[in-house]
Parts: C-alpha cells; sequence; structure tokens
C-alpha cells in the first residue's frame, strides 16, 4: 500500500507539491479566520432560573417556590444535579444537565416543566424566567460609568436606557447586567393621619392611582373622507397629572391624591451596589453566548463604546479597561505562538549541527508548517476553536513532527553518498535510490508513528470538564504527526529527489560529517567498553528504576496546574443582616488598601445584587475584581501579600480567585474555591454548628487557606402575626390585613409612567416616617371592612425575631458548605488530610452527612482512567511491536524504553515542582510513544543485518552507529523544541501544557541516553541465546 503511495508521488512530483501548496494554503486562510479562545467551552449544560418573590423571606421562598421547581424538575431527562438558593426575595435554581446535552434541548425540558409549576406559586410572586444562555468564560467584560456632572439616579437611567441597549444589539452578547447608581421611581407615599382624616383606606387610595393613568380606545369616526382614531389619552406624564387626580368627594368638596401622599421622582430600594476606584459607579458586566469570538466581540464592543462616548452627555466616562478577558487570550495566545516559532528554531539548529547541509534542514523543516497547518484544517472541521489547549498540543507536537522527515532525510543523504562513492556504471538513479531508502525505513516510521497516536489515545477517554478541556490537544497533537507521516512518505522524498542530487556537494560530504564522525567514533568506544559489562549496565538501570518509583510515591496530586490570568477576583462577605451602607464602608477600605498596591492600577466592587442578576448574594456580600501587572513578584508572593493586607478588614470572610479558575471551581461544585466539604441536613442551626466545627478544625491544616464556612445565620426579621379572635370580631380576614401590610410597607406597583420611550415603575406605600421603626409600625393605621381605622398593633403582635438569610441546597437536601483553597502544597494530600480531620473529630448528628467537592473529585475520576487506559495503550503497542518484529523477546526488549523513559520524568518532576497533575500525567503517557520511537529505529536496524549474516559486536556496533544519527537527532529535536515550553511555566497560556512538556523532556532525555547503552546490551543477551 505505502510503496504504491511512494511510486505514485515520486511519478507525480508536481501534482503532490501543489497539493501540499493548496493545503498550507487553506490552513493559513483557517487559522486567520477561526475562532480563538481561552480554553476550550468548559461549560456544563446549565439552565439557571430566577424568580423574584416580592418582599418573601427566605424559608417562605424555599416552602412555596423553590422546592416546588426542585420537585418538578427533579428526574428530569440527563440532569446531573440540581443546586438551589432562597434568600430574601429571591429564588435561585440551578439544574445542570450531563456533558454533551445540547443546551437548548435543555432549556426546551426545563421550560416544559414550568408552566406545571406556575399554577402551584402564591399569588404576587413573578414568573419564574430562564437566564440567557452564557457560557462559564462568559463574563468577557467589565464598564464602569462614572460621571462628576450627573447625579446616581441620571447615570443609572444613562446607563440603563442608553448604553445597555446599545451594548445587547452587538450579535453575540447574551446579556449585560447593571449595578450600582440609584433606580429611578415614580412614588406615591401615603400618610396614614391624613388618611384617616379623610377616610381614604389604602386599597382605594391603590384603585385611583392606577386609574388616573391610563388611555381608553375609542374606535374611529369617518368624516369629511378622512378616518380619525378617537383615542383617550388619560396617561399621566408628569407628577402633577397625578397630584390632581380625584380620589372621592365628601360634602361637596373634593379630595385629591396630593391631599393625603405626597407624590414625588425618588430611588427604589437598593439591593446592590457598584464601585470604581472607591468612587459610587454603575458597573456594566457583559456577558457573551457559547461559541462567539470573543476577540472579535472585544473589537466589536470597543467600537461601540467609543462611539458611544461620543454621543454621552458630557462629564460622563466609561472606563473599559478593568476586566478583559481578550487581555489574556492575547496574552495566551501570543506566548504560545512565540512558544512555536522558538521550537522551530531549535529544531532548524540542531538539523544544521548534524546534517551540516542547509538542504537537508530545509525538507525536513517543510515537514512543520505542513503538519501543523493541516492540523487547523482538520480541528476546524471538528468544530473546535483555536485555543490554548489546541495550541499547546501542536507545541507539544513541534519537535515530533520532523522525526519522520528526519529519519527519512537522513536515510535518504547516507545512501546517495554510498550510491556517488560506487564506480560510474554501478550508480543507480537519483529517483531509485530515494525510493529504496524511503522503504527501508519505512515501516519502522509508521510502526513509531502509530504507538505515538495510541500513546495518545487515553485523553480521549477522558470525560467531564477535564476531557473537554484536554481532547482539543490530543486532536491537535496526532492529526499534526499522523499528517507529519504522510508527509515523511510523500513530499519529503520527492523533495530529496530535486535537491539532493547535486554531485559536488554529495562527494564533498561522502566519508559524513565532522558532527556525525566525532560521535561515531566516541560512541563506538563507549558501546564496545558497554558490552563487556551488559549485566551491570542492566543492574544499575533497574536500581535506579527502583528508585523514581520510590521517589513516585513521594510526588503531590493536584487537578490542573494554577493559571495565571493576569487579574484577580476577591469575594468579600460580611455578617449577613449588615445593611448596604455598612457593607460599602468595609468595601471602599479594601478597595483603598488595593489601590495602594504598586501592582494594582484599577478596582471594581459589586457590592450586593442586580435586577434578575443570577448571584443571589445579600447586600452584605461583594466581588471585587483587581487586575494586576507582577514586575518582581511571583504570583503567589502577590496573592500572599493581598491577604496579609486585607487581614485588616473587620468581621468579612476573604476569598481570593481569579475569574477563570474562579468560575471553573464554581462549575465543578458549585462553590467558588479548590476544595468544597458539603454537609447535608435538614435543620438550618444544627448544620451550621457542624459546619463552624468543620471550619475550627481544618482551619490549622497546613497549605489550606480562605477556609470560610457558608455564612448561613440567622438575621434580624419583624414578624406580623395576626390576632385571630379580634379580627372576627371587627369582621375582618386575614387576606385584608396582610394585603394592607403589604402595600403599606413594601409598597405596591399602580402601573407605569413613560418618559419618551423609556418608563419607569409608579409605587404607593407609606411615608419614610411610618415605616422606619417597629413602633411605627405597631402604629400604622389599618382600615376595617365598616369604614372606620386602627391601629395594626391591635390587630395583630408586631415582633422582631430572626430568620435564616438564604437557604442552600442540592439535590433537593439543604446544604451548607464550608470552602477552602489550596496554596503551596498538593491538592490531594489537602483533601486527605481534611477527611481525616473531619472523621476523627466532627460529631456528625444522625440523618446528616458529608460530601467533598471541588476539583480534586475530577483530578481522581480522570488518575483513574487515565490509568486503565494507558494499560490499554501498553498492551497495545507491544502487539504493535509484536507485528512488526514477530518475536514476542524483541517487542520487550523495544519495551525497556518505557521504564527508562520514566526515570527521568520522575526525577526531574520531583526536582522542580513536585507535584504531578492531570497535564503531568498526560505528559507521562505520550513519553511512551516518543521514546519507543528510537527502540524500534535500532532494533530493526539489528534485525536487518542479521537477516544479512552479520552477528556477534559487530552487529551491535554497525546497528548501533547507522542510526545513531536519527536517534540523536529525533531526540534532541523533539527534546529541545519543549524547552520553550518547559521554561514558561506561569505565564498565561503555558499553564497547562508547560508540565507535560517538563515530563516528556526529563523523559527524553533519560530515554535517548539509555536507549543507547542499554538497548544493544539487552539485544546482546536474548539473541546470544537465539544464536
Amino acid at each position: 500500500m505505502l510503496n504504491k503511495i511512494l511510486n505514485i508521488s515520486l511519478h507525480n512530483r508536481l501534482l503532490i507539491l501543489l497539493g501540499a501548496v493548496v493545503l498550507s494554503v487553506l490552513g493559513v486562510y483557517y487559522a486567520k479566520t477561526m475562532n480563538v479562545d481561552v480554553f476550550p467551552d468548559l461549560t456544563a449544560p446549565t439552565v439557571t432560573i430566577l424568580t423574584e418573590a416580592h418582599g418573601m423571606e427566605s424559608e417562605e421562598v424555599e416552602k412555596l417556590v423553590t422546592y416546588q421547581l426542585e420537585t418538578a424538575l427533579n428526574g428530569s431527562p440527563n440532569v446531573r444535579r440540581i443546586r438551589s438558593s432562597s434568600a430574601a426575595g429571591i429564588s435561585i435554581v440551578w439544574i445542570e444537565f450531563e456533558w454533551g446535552t445540547d443546551i437548548y434541548r435543555a432549556r426546551q425540558i426545563v421550560s416544559e416543566r414550568i408552566p406545571m409549576v406556575r399554577e402551584n406559586l402564591p399569588e404576587g410572586i413573578g414568573a419564574p424566567t430562564m437566564a440567557p444562555i452564557s457560557s462559564i468564560m462568559g463574563e468577557i467584560m467589565l464598564l464602569g460609568v462614572t460621571s462628576d456632572s450627573l447625579s446616581p439616579m441620571e447615570l443609572r437611567t444613562l446607563s440603563d436606557w442608553t448604553i445597555r441597549p446599545r451594548i445587547k444589539s452587538i450579535g453575540g452578547i447574551a446579556n449585560v447586567v447593571v449595578i450600582g447608581g440609584e433606580y429611578k421611581q415614580y412614588q406615591v407615599f401615603a400618610n396614614p393621619e391624613k388618611m384617616k382624616h379623610y377616610n381614604v383606606s389604602l386599597t382605594e387610595l391603590v384603585e385611583h392611582v392606577k386609574e388616573a393613568n391610563t388611555n381608553a380606545p375609542g374606535g374611529v369616526v369617518n368624516q369629511y373622507g378622512n378616518q380619525y382614531i378617537i383615542k383617550g389619552s388619560g396617561r399621566a406624564y408628569a407628577l402633577e397629572d397625578l397630584q390632581e387626580a380625584v380620589l372621592k368627594q365628601v360634602n361637596g368638596q373634593t379630595i385629591k391624591i396630593k391631599d393625603v401622599a405626597t407624590v414625588k421622582i425618588g430611588a427604589a430600594d437598593k439591593i446592590g451596589d457598584g464601585s470604581l476606584n472607591a468612587n459610587p459607579a454603575v458597573i456594566l458586566t457583559i456577558s457573551k453566548q457559547p461559541d462567539v469570538n470573543t476577540l472579535e466581540l472585544t473589537d466589536r464592543l470597543d467600537e461601540a463604546i467609543a462611539d458611544l462616548q461620543k454621543t454621552l452627555p458630557k462629564g460622563v466616562n466609561i472606563k473599559s479597561q478593568i476586566f478583559r478577558q481578550s487581555d489574556f487570550i492575547d496574552a495566551s495566545i501570543s506566548n504560545l505562538n512565540m512558544t512555536l516559532l522558538e521550537g522551530a528554531f531549535f529544531v532548524m539548529i540542531i538539523l544544521f549541527i548534524f546534517l551540516m547541509n542547509w538542504r537537508t534542514t530545509l525538507i525536513s523543516l517543510l515537514a512543520i508548517p505542513i503538519s501543523l497547518l493541516v492540523s487547523i484544517i482538520i480541528l476546524k472541521w471538528l468544530g473546535y476553536t483555536i485555543n490554548t489547549m489546541s495550541l499547546g498540543g501542536m507545541a507539544i507536537a513541534i519537535g515530533a513532527l520532523v522525526d519522520d522527515a528526519i529519519i527519512d532525510v537522513e536515510n535518504v543523504y547516507k545512501r546517495l553518498r554510498e550510491n556517488i562513492k560506487k564506480p560510474k556504471a554501478e550508480r543507480q538513479s537519483t529517483i531509485t535510490v530515494v525510493r529504496d531508502a524511503s522503504v527501508e525505513i519505512r515501516s519502522s516510521i509508521i510502526i513509531a508513528t502509530l504507538i505515538i497516536i495510541v500513546s495518545f489515545v487515553p485523553l480521549f477517554f477522558l470525560s467531564g470538564m477535564e476531557g473537554r478541556l484536554l481532547q482539543p490537544l490530543g486532536i491537535a497533537f496526532v492529526t499534526s504527526v499522523l499528517t507529519s507521516l504522510i508527509v515523511a512518505v510523500t513530499v519529503t522524498p520527492i523533495l530529496c529527489s530535486y535537491l539532493l542530487k547535486n554531485e559536488k556537494l554529495l562527494n564533498k560530504q561522502a566519508e559524513g560529517t565532522r558532527v556525525e564522525r566525532w560521535l561515531q567514533k566516541h560512541y563506538g568506544n563507549l558501546l564496545k567498553r558497554a558490552t563487556t559489562i551488559p549485566k551491570t549496565i542492566i543492574a544499575t538501570t533497574v536500581i535506579a528504576f527502583t528508585i523514581s518509583l520510590l521517589v513516585l510515591t513521594q510526588l503531590g496530586r493536584s487537578f490542573l496546574p494554577e493559571f495565571n490570568e493576569g487579574s484577580l477576583v476577591i469575594s468579600v462577605v460580611g455578617p449577613p443582616g449588615m445593611s448596604l451602607e455598612e457593607s460599602n464602608k468595609t468595601g471602599k477600605l479594601i478597595e483603598s488598601i488595593l489601590l495602594d498596591l504598586p501592582e494594582v492600577d484599577v478596582v471594581t466592587r459589586r457590592q450586593g445584587r442586580a435586577e434578575l442578576d443570577e448571584h443571589a448574594q445579600g447586600v452584605n456580600a461583594s466581588e471585587i475584581d483587581v487586575p494586576f501587572v507582577l514586575e518582581d513578584k511571583t504570583k503567589e508572593e502577590f496573592f500572599e501579600e493581598v491577604r496579609n493586607k486585607l487581614s485588616v478588614a473587620p468581621g468579612v470572610n476573604i476569598t481570593l480567585g481569579q475569574p477563570i479558575a474562579h468560575r471553573i471551581d464554581h462549575m465543578l461544585s458549585g462553590t467558588r474555591a479548590n476544595i468544597a466539604i458539603k454537609i447535608f441536613g435538614s435543620d438550618l442551626q444544627r448544620l451550621f454548628e457542624v459546619g463552624k466545627s468543620v471550619e475550627q478544625n481544618i482551619k490549622e491544616i497546613d497549605g489550606l487557606a480562605d477556609v470560610a464556612v457558608d455564612q448561613q445565620i440567622e438575621v434580624p426579621q419583624i414578624r406580623i402575626k395576626p390576632k385571630r379572635q379580634i379580627l372576627s370580631a371587627y369582621g375582618m380576614t386575614v387576606g385584608d390585613v396582610m394585603e394592607q401590610v403589604d402595600i403599606a410597607f413594601a409598597g405596591e406597583e399602580a402601573g407605569e409612567i413613560y418618559e419618551g420611550q423609556q418608563y419607569f415603575d409608579l409605587i404607593v406605600r407609606y411615608e419614610k416616617p411610618f415605616r422606619d421603626d417597629i413602633e411605627n409600625i405597631k402604629n400604622a393605621l389599618i382600615s376595617l371592612p365598616n369604614g372606620g381605622q386602627t391601629i395594626l398593633g391591635e390587630l395583630a403582635t408586631v415582633q422582631s425575631v430572626s430568620s435564616p438569610n438564604t437557604i442552600n441546597r442540592e439535590d433537593v437536601q439543604r446544604k451548607i458548605v464550608v470552602a477552602a483553597n489550596v496554596q503551596g502544597r498538593d491538592l490531594r494530600g489537602a483533601v486527605n488530610e481534611i477527611q481525616e480531620v473531619v472523621a476523627n473529630n466532627v460529631n456528625m448528628p444522625e440523618g446528616y452527612r458529608v460530601q467533598y467537592g471541588g476539583q480534586f473529585e475530577s483530578e481522581s475520576k480522570a488518575s483513574q482512567l487515565l490509568m486503565i487506559t494507558a494499560i490499554v495503550a501498553i498492551v497495545i503497542i507491544f502487539l504493535l511491536l509484536y507485528y512488526e518484529f514477530k518475536d514476542v523477546k524483541l517487542a520487550f526488549v523495544v519495551l525497556i524504553n518505557l521504564p527508562l523513559a520514566l526515570i527521568g520524568g520522575i526525577l526531574i518532576v520531583y526536582f522542580t515542582s513536585g507535584i504531578i497533575s492531570i497535564a503531568a500525567t498526560i505528559g507521562f503517557i505520550s513519553l511512551f510513544g516518543i521514546a519507543t520511537r528510537n527502540g524500534i529505529l535500532l532494533v530493526s536496524r539489528y534485525e536487518d543485518l542479521r537477516q544479512e549474516g552479520m552477528q556477534g559486536f559487530q552487529l551491535i556496533k554497525t546497528g548501533a552507529l547507522d542510526r545513531l544519527n536519527p536517534i540523536l537527532m529525533t531526540a534532541f529535536t523533539t527534546g529541545l523544541a519543549l524547552i520553550p515550553l518547559a521554561l514558561k511555566g506561569g505565564e498565561p497560556g503555558s499553564e497547562i501544557q508547560s508540565p507535560m512538556a517538563v515530563v516528556i523532556l526529563g523523559g527524553l532525555l533519560s530515554a535517548t541516553i539509555l536507549n543507547l547503552v542499554v538497548i544493544p546490551c539487552v539485544y546482546q543477551l536474548v539473541t546470544k541465546k537465539k544464536d
């Protein structure tokens, strides 16, 4: 089959070259137009349902809203888990589906279940709405809007009605959440004393306010051949329109709304606030839809913002350089592009040193761009984007890409030089020599490449987030290596036949290059000594392998290496029940501490939550975004410094994270930290006690930072409980009282007031003095059915009690979470220690259970899977070797490369980070393939020579010297091309590939050096018994 391909290629040389050029051009075109992102889309298909429950307390929300939604959705097809959070006035339910579920199908399933719940929800509760589809990498930009001329209310109105719609109109934007400033309202504030005087009840007032603000259709009139549309225009457009509206007539005197209430424009009650550099601001959070090109979208946003800036009132500024995901993408991608170029440069130098000939160097190097461009085409067809993972796969492959071409070129070049030494009559034509030389090494190239590909197969068995993350890397690696094999069998021989027929050049280097001669001389001597003491050498290697296995047990484990995003997200949670005013003071203090750091230029804070925002935080919680630029500190030192500086903030829990890493944690465990210890039970008070005891016990564990238990505690509440006997004496229902309480204290929406295209809520409620302390609430006037009035304290008991601030649930059970981050030690070790401490020291009540979640769950699942698939891969590699050599012993001789590679891989990890992450594990697995290639080259050459009748030391020496050049060249190119990647461990974009590169580098080093000494010794022992 491949002989055919070779012959066809050599007979249609120009056609094949043209094909290569066309593919390369297509690859370049795709590379320019493909989506670019940080990571592949890691979003687990999740649907979020938000329900606004006007003024309800958390337990009520849990019972009447959240529980209803959870029960309806529990057991839907493909649902992985359901999490929820019920806080005062809002219920949020997250339904997470199995990976790979189509998000639109998931939303369809949810939207079919919502109507069943709608019927059972109490009156006055908003309809459950699904939040827009966004991705975990969703928040792509924060905007801060500030002004020195506009009031907070004008600024907020401008943001809501001018800036937000303009940004939302850009294709690819999923949502824009506005927080901060003051939300404009038209308010009718009733004065209960005046209402008593004129005998007007609250319900009457609400009715008449609604009536004072309506339009009516009046049909049409035909007159003078025209058609006139009749419109009753009764809408209120100004405060006077409402003030003058009539309530009733008493003894011929007209009573208007302004007689019993003040009508004014004011700010709604705040549930959140925004701040930029410790000054009040309106903050817009922009999220994108999945599968949208972040870089293009950011450019379009920048244009829109520049455009907006021209039309905004004087003194209004939009600051967009706060948090931009595109900065991280740009840094990552340019880092990796640089790595690719540096890698290619190293490859070129190595080739030139060994071949001392620019033509052979060029032929081998051409395999790199062609292979990379074809793998981009294949990624595009498979629906992947260009991201740090797919580029990382190419960066790891770059050295291996030239290997097949090198082996081919080197052999062709050697045979051409041997051909030129012969007398003219015996010489063969260049094409024949090229073909025979290519056929000679063809089978070992193919088997070696297949083995490299097989060793990457375990990647494709990973599921969940780690599968999503690492598969593009595997695909990029495998496709580029496969392409390089095809290039080596087609394009390389053609180029050889064109470029290497220069007789003068071949004569000059007939004896081999200087480097080659020097290496062969020294290696020949070394081999002679080694083959006299084969057993000692093998024993030494076995001891080294055993030592490295002992070292392996000492290494730590973690899931993903730390990212370096250049931006910090600080979550600050004060005690529940803390007012917005107090929270803002603490927030301001933290912002000013951060702004004093030299690395920080800009800080934004989002306190509480925005209307219809899917973060259920109370006003006591805030999120602070801090982009930073490090000069002379490591990221860890900077984080440590921030933690120390912020420890002065009184009474708040502070957790540090990075935007994407923090969201990945949130998606894996529902908590924004590396480790989530979830405690499930029914009683909130008991849950909090158990949580507190877990927190106290694990706080002292070495390497844990930001340990915090959910602030799920009782907050003060004023409870109004009707006295039913007294109500019946007045002939009044509980509903009557409750309705008046709702209108008086929470306010009722009585319609909207339009200002041009903008509209604002119209609210009726008691004036502030009548509802701002518990005594005034007791004395609030309530209208009786017979027309009289009495105070609320007579009809109901009003007392101060406490109730939970939020209730979190997962899989239809209440839970509390103790979260912790790990710093300066490995994740697996920390988790094992936590589990031990909790099991021994924490007393679990009956019916309560603990569950551990977070990154390490994924790490242990992935590690087990990789172990199993790695064993399968080794078996397949063995079968391929057996197929090649038809001899079990020889197959084992080649497999000796695996332990040889492990020695270097394990030791280099031990001396660098000391932690094996999933990335490093994959490095080990891919090492297997790369390392066995050298063994195949050597052993297959030995077998060819033995069939020619050579034996003894002569066979060992000739075979090894013959293959010395290609073995060293392939090892050096693969190894050196990885050096730039290995050294860039902490830089954006190379965090995941760097540990892989380090492992492959160390393993290659030990495998190549030992391969050249150990394999000949083992082969000698094995064949002695045969002969």
